[in-house]
């Protein structure tokens, strides 16, 4: 999207105070983007070109911190597979504000063969759930990021057609849903309800133009922060990526 010259366009008319990014895949040294007024953090995967996060910021954290905690990587034996270490991936990002943790994440895919649906079910999900369940033991939490899952038939053009198909298993979908359990709040669905609000698209077929896409970029929040929750949208007519941007509005505390 950068080196189409749609980013700077997007901020721009977007206006965000703060911006979340996933799949980065450059080092903040091989970045062009020249953003003013905002700090910027990354966390890039070790294998060059793929993967990563990155949060730039209006307004300074109190602190960034890159990667899973060591308690929840253990916890649930979050190891190297076939395609990587998904600790060294640049997956997970956190800056903390004064009311709340932010957390930008890039969950793995769980390829089209699901070779890494195991490791999504029984150790990336429950890892990632554990360390927000953790921040929020100390003051409420933002996540967002691309989730790599649709979590309901209305989240998906075709769901019949992709059931048991890679960002449709019941694994992966049950994940989200423990998301839920614990009391996080899918924000795009406190103001829309139904389906055809997609964020990402194929680029066969001419997917984009006849909407056939899938949800599976999310804000989730604590419930304690539902009450701040102006809005939750999504901006399909953003171009540049195969994914389009989403936002969320808070209020102020």
């Amino acid at each position: 999207m950068s080196k189409k010259g749609l980013f700077n366009p997007c901020i721009e008319e977007l206006d965000p105070d703060v911006i979340c990014l996933q799949e980065t895949k450059a080092a903040q040294s091989q970045s062009d983007v020249e953003l003013a007024g905002f700090e910027e953090h990354w966390y890039s995967a070790e294998k060059k070109g793929y993967s990563g996060t990155a949060i730039f910021s209006k307004v300074a954290p109190l602190a960034v911190t890159p990667g899973l905690p060591t308690t929840s990587v253990e916890r649930f034996s979050l190891q190297p597979d076939e395609f990587g270490d998904p600790n060294n991936e640049g997956r997970v990002l956190t800056a903390e504000f004064p009311d709340f943790f932010l957390v930008t994440v890039y969950t793995p895919n769980a390829k089209g063969g699901l070779e890494r649906l195991s490791l999504r079910h029984t150790q990336w999900d429950p890892a990632f759930l554990h360390h927000v369940q953790q921040l929020e033991a100390i003051k409420p939490v933002v996540f967002c990021g691309d989730l790599n899952v649709a979590h309901t038939p209305d989240d998906l053009a075709n769901p019949k057609a992709n059931v048991g198909s890679a960002g449709y298993t019941a694994q992966e979908r049950e994940g989200f849903q423990n998301f839920l359990d614990a009391g996080f709040v899918d924000t795009f669905r406190l103001f829309h309800q139904g389906n055809g609000f997609y964020t990402w698209w194929s680029n066969f077929s001419n997917a984009r133009a006849r909407n056939v896409g899938w949800r599976i970029d999310y804000f989730l929040v604590s419930e304690s922060l539902v009450p701040r929750v102006v809005a939750a949208d999504i901006h399909p007519s953003v171009m540049g990526s195969d994914h389009c941007p989403i936002s969320l509005t808070l209020s102020p505390a």
